[in-house]
This record gives structure tokens, C-alpha cells and sequence, in this order.
């Protein structure tokens, strides 16, 4: 077995290794060592195979779906990959599941070299400067070339590149300089396998018929004409089945061709492509033709008054379009100098606040020069007091103008309520005092049994539940009672406080005797200053202290933003109740 090539090899590791935006460049090393061999030779194909065995030619395939925009090298790295990926699927001899590479990879490479093609296209439509249109259609030409030369040495994939809906796309363009290189790539196509429409679907075939017969009856173009003129004829001589399409599909084809495009510089081509369609007509023609010739003529007559509507028509439209196009164009524009200005302006506002800040930093520095050293504590108080007032005033502004926004709906909906009763109320008023006052009735009053009876009832009531009585003796004995136990319960809730005042003391000496002991060094560098700490009760003291300084110290650090509020503090921040649970520990602590 020949060893691998050892740029093959060190451009698969660097490849590997590297960023996805550096990988287009390192592809185009492998032109250079394509170049290297003579095209056809046994070394030619031993690179070939493995630039595919260490999967380069995947990544060229992978890369052409990447908007080179972005990119290094742009679209002209693009184009390069595209010949490159061509060359080295053509000739490539495929040892190891060779039905992969021909019924999978050949045609994804087709499919993303005519997606490369439509985005080439779109660029160079919309290009405004004629030096950067004729960069894209020069790689345009490129990219169109390394499909040709990719058909060209595997035949099976002409069929792929006919019914791939992106080929179809490049063919219906608008474009003139795009449409006839397009047309060129079909007519490659066509002379690669003349039979190939054939085989094709129906939808396809006339498809391609429609867009040739359009450019023909749409356009005055000659280089148009004359590629359209070209094509008909190379499928008409493919196949007589194709001639009887085209007489059938397209009646007035023949004086479509005879009167707009006679003695346009290409009278050859035309006038065999007119013998063949005669010939077919004329010896195909029998009873039924005779009897539908007058169908045929009228019809014919029919779509050379609309074609020449159309045409007179097609001014206009293209006024319009040039319309749309250049209003399309002004808006890009406007928009890009909108961006910029947008750039411009922050830029100048972060200026503007850095400028700010250093102005801000060297007055604060010149006033801590001309302030004496003992009143510099009192000063940065004063300061920190002001700035904090002004950041709550901003903070509470902000926020009741939110909830403002947030209750608007609500409070109009209050409001609108309001007036609804408000005219609810002068309504009901209204009607109140209009309303006529009914003679007065005395009310009806108990007759003897009724009364006999109610009397009745309370008197059982009364038996049943006789009314309880005490003595002041007894209330005087209850109401001592009641004392006492309150009493006895206020002495055992101060009790427990204590006791609880206590076990958080001996909380907190453990704590402390626990950090200690976790920070203290070993045996063989324990040192008398080391022994001091824990034989006196005020270092560790000192030590909480100090600990619990310097996180006031970094609580104090952090940008004003981060204690506006709880929505603004992240995680790792220290909130006012364990600050003061720590300073409470630690008083309790030094009492203890």
C-alpha cells in the first residue's frame, strides 16, 4: 500500500484543530497539491483518494453552505472551493463503499454547488458597483464551470443537475449576462446525454421547454435569442419525439422564429431548427391536422396579439420595476447610513461617558488633595450619602412610573366605574324623589291569641335557661387568679430569653473556635503568635471582626446597580439581614 501523503495528512490535522472561520482558507492549500501531480496519473489519483479518506472533501462540501460574507477570503475563497471540490471528484476512484460516494456525496456536491450558484447570482443582481459585479460573475463563471466539469466526468449526475430545483431557479432569472451562462451549462448538459429529457419527469422537461420558448417570445436580446435558438435545435436533433412536443405544445413556435428572429446573426441555427419543425409538421400531417389547421391559425394569431400586448406593455413594467428597484436600492442605503450614524453615536456616547468619568475621578482626586487627612472619612461619608439619595430618588422614580404603566389600564377602568355609579346614583336619586309618597299604614297589631302565645314562649325560654349569678367575692378570686398565671408566664419568657441569649453566645465561640481550627497551620509550624490565638478570647474576636469588615468592605465595592434592588443583586451578593446577624454574633461573642 503507497504510504499517504504527508501534506494531505498535516492539512487534515490543521483542518481538525482549527476554527470553523479559518477552515476556507486551509482548503485552498489542496489546489496546490492537485497541482502538483499531472492530471490522470496514478499519483494524481492516490492524492485524490485520500483528500477523500480524511473527509477534505466533505468539509469543501460543508463550507460552499456557509455565507462567505462573514468569512475570510469572502466569495472568491468560495468559488476556489468549488473548482477544487470538482476536481477532486473527478477521477476519484472510490474503494470503500463506492455506493455512498455515487448515490450520496456526488449529488449533496451537486446540489451545494447550484445553491452557491443562486446565492452568486442574487449578490450580483443586487451589486450597485460595476468592478464588485463583475467579481461575482466571474465567480459565478467559475462555480458554473466546476459543475460542468463535474457532470462532464460522472454522466449520472447530468439527471441530478436537470431536476434539482436550484438549477431550475438559475434558469428562470431575468438577468441576461446569468441567463446565457445558465443556458451554456444546459446545453452541456444536453450534449453530455442527448437522451436525457426523456428521462426526466414530465414537470421537468417542460419545465426547461416553457423558460427556452419565453426567452424567445420575451426578449429581442440576440445573445439571448441565439442560445435559446441553440438549445431547441440540439433537442429537437435528440429526439423526433421532442420535435412533435414542440409542434404540439407550441403552435406558433415556427412563426414565432421566422418573423422576430430572421437576420439576427445566427440564421444557421434558426433555419435548420425551422426545416426540422417543417419536416415533422409536413409529414406528420393528415386528415386531422387538415381539419385543425384553421384552429391552429386562429389560435396562433391569438398568442402573437397577446405577445404584442405584452410587448407594448413590457416598457411600463420595466419603468416600474427600474422604480422599485432604485427605491429597494435608496432604502438599503438609507438604512446602512442610518446604521453607521447609530455606530457613530454610541461611540461618541461611550466617549463622552469615559471622558465624563475621568473628569469625575480627577475632581474627586484633586478634592481629597485639598481636604485635610482627617476630614477625607467625613467627606466620602457625605458623598456616598448624596449619591445614594440620588440613585434612591432615580431607583423610586423609575419604578412608580413602571407600575404607573402597569396600573394604567386598571385605574382607567377605575375611573370609568366612578362615572358609572357616579350616573348610576343621579339616576336612582332622581327617580327617588320623583316617585309619589304612599299614604301612611299603621301596622297591623297582634290580636289576643297572638300575644297569649308569644308570652308563652318567653316564659319557657326563661325556665329553661335561668340567668347565672355571681358574688363579688368570687370575681375578685378569679380576677387574682388570672394574675398570678400572667405573672408566672412574663418570669419563664424571660427565663428562656436568657437561655436562648446563651446558646447563641456558645453558637457563635464555636463557630469562631471552628474557623480557627480549620486555618490553623500544622504541628511543625506552629509558632507562639499561632499559640496566643487560641489562649486568648480577643483574637478571635478581632478575627470575626475582621472578617466580617472586610465583607462590609466588598458589599461596599459593588456598582450602585447591584443594590438598587432584589432584582438587581446576583447571587453571590450579601443582603442587610446577614450583615447584621454576623455583627450580632460577633458582639455576643466579645460579651461572652
Amino acid at each position: 500500500v503507497a504510504p499517504v501523503d504527508p501534506r494531505v495528512l498535516a492539512l487534515a490535522a490543521q483542518v481538525t484543530e482549527s476554527r470553523e472561520q479559518d477552515i476556507p482558507l486551509l482548503l485552498l492549500e489542496l489546489k496546490g497539491i492537485l497541482n502538483s501531480a499531472s492530471l490522470g496519473c496514478e499519483e494524481s489519483k492516490k492524492i485524490k483518494q485520500d483528500i477523500y479518506h480524511y473527509d477534505l472533501t466533505r468539509y469543501c462540501m460543508l463550507v460552499l453552505r456557509q455565507d462567505h460574507s462573514r468569512l475570510h477570503g469572502g466569495w472568491a475563497t468560495a468559488a476556489q472551493l468549488a473548482e477544487i471540490l470538482s476536481h477532486c471528484c473527478v477521477g476519484l476512484e472510490v474503494k470503500e463503499d463506492p455506493e455512498e460516494f455515487y448515490t450520496k456525496f456526488l449529488p449533496s456536491v451537486i446540489d451545494n454547488l447550484l445553491f452557491l450558484g443562486r446565492r452568486l447570482q442574487a449578490r450580483f443582481i443586487r451589486a450597485i458597483k460595476d468592478e464588485e459585479k463583475q467579481d461575482f460573475l466571474r465567480w459565478f463563471r467559475l462555480v458554473t464551470d466546476a459543475i460542468c466539469w463535474l457532470f462532464g466526468g460522472h454522466v449520472q449526475l447530468a439527471a441530478c443537475v436537470l431536476q434539482n430545483d436550484h438549477f431550475q431557479q438559475l434558469l428562470m432569472t431575468d438577468d441576461v449576462e446569468t441567463a446565457v451562462i445558465m443556458m451554456s451549462v444546459l446545453q452541456s448538459v444536453l450534449k453530455v446525454n442527448s437522451s436525457l429529457l426523456l428521462q426526466v419527469d414530465e414537470k421537468t422537461l417542460h419545465s426547461v421547454l416553457d423558460e427556452l420558448i419565453y426567452r424567445l417570445s420575451s426578449t429581442t436580446n440576440p445573445v439571448i435569442g441565439s442560445a435559446a435558438t441553440k438549445l431547441l435545435l440540439l433537442v429537437a436533433k435528440s429526439c423526433k419525439q421532442l420535435v412533435k412536443l414542440l409542434i404540439a405544445r407550441y403552435k406558433g413556435l415556427k412563426g414565432l422564429l421566422s418573423k422576430q428572429w430572421t437576420g439576427k446573426g445566427f440564421d444557421k441555427d434558426l433555419s435548420q431548427l425551422l426545416d426540422l419543425l417543417h419536416l415533422e409538421q409536413s409529414s406528420g400531417k393528415g386528415e386531422m391536422q387538415k381539419q385543425h389547421q384553421a384552429a391552429c391559425i386562429i389560435q396562433a394569431t391569438w398568442r402573437g396579439f397577446q405577445t404584442r400586448k405584452r410587448l407594448r406593455k413590457l416598457p411600463q413594467a420595466v419603468t416600474t420595476l427600474q422604480r422599485s428597484f432604485r427605491a429597494k436600492r435608496e432604502q438599503e442605503l438609507q438604512h446602512l447610513k442610518k446604521q453607521k450614524e447609530d455606530e457613530d453615536l454610541k461611540l461618541q456616547m461611550q466617549l463622552q461617558r469615559q471622558r465624563a468619568m475621568r473628569f469625575f475621578h480627577e475632581r474627586q482626586l484633586a478634592v481629597l488633595e485639598i481636604i485635610h487627612a482627617s476630614q477625607v472619612n467625613k467627606y466620602l461619608e457625605e458623598m456616598e450619602e448624596k449619591s445614594a439619595l440620588t440613585i434612591q430618588r432615580f431607583w423610586r422614580g423609575y419604578r412608580a412610573r413602571r407600575n404607573f404603566h402597569q396600573q394604567r389600564q386598571s385605574l382607567k377602568e377605575y375611573k370609568a366605574a366612578v362615572v358609572i355609579q357616579r350616573a348610576a346614583s343621579k339616576f336612582l336619586e332622581k327617580r327617588r324623589r320623583t316617585r309619589p309618597l304612599s299614604p301612611w299604614k299603621d301596622p297591623k297589631g297582634l290580636t289576643d291569641e297572638q300575644r297569649l302565645a308569644l308570652q308563652q314562649k318567653v316564659d319557657d325560654y326563661i325556665r329553661l335557661h335561668p340567668a347565672s349569678q355571681m358574688s363579688e367575692e368570687m370575681s375578685k378570686e378569679l380576677h387574682t387568679q388570672a394574675q398570678e398565671k400572667l405573672a408566672q408566664f412574663l418570669f419563664r419568657n424571660r427565663l428562656d430569653q436568657r437561655a436562648a441569649q446563651r446558646r447563641e453566645a456558645l453558637l457563635a465561640q464555636v463557630n469562631t473556635d471552628v474557623e480557627l481550627l480549620m486555618n490553623a497551620p500544622g504541628l511543625a509550624d506552629t509558632t507562639e503568635k499561632d499559640l496566643d490565638v487560641f489562649m486568648s478570647r480577643s483574637v478571635p474576636v478581632a478575627t470575626k471582626a475582621r472578617q466580617s469588615h472586610n465583607t462590609m468592605l466588598k458589599y461596599n465595592s459593588w456598582p450602585w446597580w447591584k443594590k438598587l434592588g432584589d432584582e438587581f443583586v446576583e447571587d453571590d451578593a450579601i443582603s442587610d439581614d446577614v450583615l447584621n446577624a454576623e455583627l450580632e454574633t460577633l458582639f455576643i461573642g466579645g460579651m461572652k
